[in-house]
């Protein structure tokens, strides 16, 4: 996890959990900007939340975003507790 740009903590929803698959997947939609102006750079990139449903899907689609540029990266996950709460997080690592 060094030198990973944390991209979460800039938006109000970043600790929420949502109470639904669908918001969820909107909410991990609309991240794809900020992760590729990270990625497109070579920059290892990561968010972290307490909601598991984003986690899911952004396990899911940021293989596919890296994809979509060209990026050959690894995707790294780990679930941690903080002040007792379950907080997930994912983050790319550069293939070298």
């Amino acid at each position: 996890m060094d030198n990973v740009k944390w991209i979460n903590g800039g938006y109000k929803e970043d600790n929420r959990i949502f109470g639904s698959e669908y918001e969820a997947k909107e909410w991990t939609d609309a991240l794809y900007p900020d992760f590729v102006a990270y990625l497109g750079n070579q920059i290892n990139v990561g968010y972290a939340t307490p909601d598991e449903k984003v986690m899911k899907y952004l396990a899911s689609v940021l293989p596919q975003w890296t994809d979509y540029n060209n990026l050959q990266v690894d995707i790294c996950t780990e679930k941690t507790k903080i002040d007792g709460q379950t907080i997930y997080k994912i983050w790319t690592q550069q293939k070298i």
